[in-house]
């Protein structure tokens, strides 16, 4: 599959194989399972089909002790709860690229209302959304109307979409932000210095590069540069943000958030893990500022599309630092916070988050620093390869991405 991947990076990718890129929080109260008409898929319907119309798909958080989480005794602390979804910047939808899709579900009038939909019907006191495009003139205004205060940051260079953290200003207070540049790490590179691939490649998709060139044509090489200069590999244009909240109850504990998006590529893994040995240091040095300047121990929470599957070299990384993890010695020596994966850690990691004919594997994580003060409760599930929903691949009526969301409820404990 790999040699499929690189071969067709020069060409347009064949009905038959689209490429997509790898790939948020409910109210307490809503933990159903909620089918949802999107009004402007009915008008489109009505008029062409007399057909059951497909519904929007909300998933349910399911307790870790595998009961609905209210039918449990009374809360031990304060709960919250979180929800990553790579939502699939419109700019990179295109016909080409997702041919095993309905047409109408990707266009942007009916993306928008769903995705909005989602959201709000999880409703999560915070959502770490990659892929945002359309910030300003949807998603900012129309999450302020649903009770969110919200964090962005755009991609670098010419790219359109960026990572956005909304949170519900009624429940947490917003302390201290940073935003993370990966282009920074070019500033690293010494003469001579070149990275080097640390994994064998997978083969994993990619939509980015293939729907860049939306201002004119443009070849991919031309596009990504110099593989072999190491200023021009680390320069990928991704970003993250780093966040501080107290939360608003008694305890008025402070968790900080990290969210991110890291490069798609699987034959440039030395990039991705730089970027996460990036992040995880910005995090740890974010982590100290907020514990002197708030006199606190922040608990933590690190969410996004790392465009790494379970095992590989980066996921190996990212939870290097928790004890119970088998990785490599040379990673538990530079791991700065221990993490655990709140699916792996709970139910298992899920056999995908991304769903498409070319692609399907997991690429989407919440983790969490362990702590003796926060706990996750429960996890949003996630379909079976044979749900209904989801044959044929992603997106279409009941799924407006290519990723699926994946969440948590956190349970902060009284002291």
């Amino acid at each position: 599959m790999l040699k499929a991947v690189v071969a067709a990076l020069s060409r347009s990718p064949p009905p038959s194989s689209p490429f997509t890129s790898y790939a948020t929080i409910h109210d307490s109260a809503n933990f159903h399972r909620v089918s949802i008409r999107v009004a402007t898929f009915t008008k489109m319907a009505s008029s062409s089909s007399s057909s059951p119309l497909p519904s929007l798909n909300i998933p349910n958080f399911v307790s870790v002790e595998g009961a609905d989480v209210h039918s449990r005794t009374k809360p031990d602390g304060f709960r919250f709860s979180f929800v990553s979804y790579n939502i699939l910047a419109q700019a990179y939808v295109k016909s080409s690229l997702f041919p095993h899709s309905p047409s109408p579900s990707l266009k942007w009038k009916f993306r928008s209302s769903s995705i909005l939909e989602v959201l709000k019907n999880l409703g999560a006191d915070f959502f770490c959304l990659q892929e945002v495009d359309e910030f300003d003139s949807f998603y900012n205004g129309s999450m302020r109307n649903l009770g969110y205060s919200s964090i962005y940051m755009k991609r670098s260079g010419q790219k359109r979409d960026g990572c956005g953290l909304f949170y519900k200003h009624d429940r947490a207070e917003l302390v201290l932000e940073e935003k993370i540049e990966y282009n920074d790490l070019v500033k690293s590179i010494k003469d001579g210095n070149s990275p080097k691939d640390d994994e064998e490649s997978k083969g994993q998709p990619n939509k980015q590069e293939d729907a860049a060139s939306n201002d004119g044509p443009k070849s991919n090489k031309e596009d990504r540069g110099d593989p072999n200069d190491p200023r021009v590999r680390l320069k990928r244009d991704c970003v993250g943000i780093l966040a501080a909240f107290r939360v608003k109850d008694p305890s008025r504990h402070v968790v900080i958030v990290a969210n991110t998006h890291l490069y798609w590529d699987p034959e440039w893994a030395d990039v991705k893990l730089a970027q996460a040995k990036y992040l995880l240091s910005r995090l740890s040095q974010f982590k100290t500022l907020v514990s002197d300047q708030y006199e606190c121990t922040p608990e933590v929470i690190v969410a996004g599309d790392f465009n790494s599957t379970p095992g590989d070299m980066v996921y190996q990384y990212l939870i290097s630092g928790n004890s119970s993890s088998q990785i490599m010695p040379e990673c538990l020596e530079e791991q700065p916070i221990p993490l655990c994966s709140v699916y792996a850690s709970t139910r298992g990691e899920p056999p995908f988050t991304n769903y498409t004919p070319g692609f399907t594997g997991t690429l989407d994580y919440i983790l969490f620093c362990p702590s003796d003060h926060m706990k996750p409760i429960s996890f949003l599930e996630l379909p079976d390869s044979d749900a209904v929903d989801i044959v044929g691949g992603l997106p279409n009526y009941s799924h407006p991405s290519d990723h699926l969301p994946i969440g948590a409820e956190f349970e902060i404990i009284k002291e």
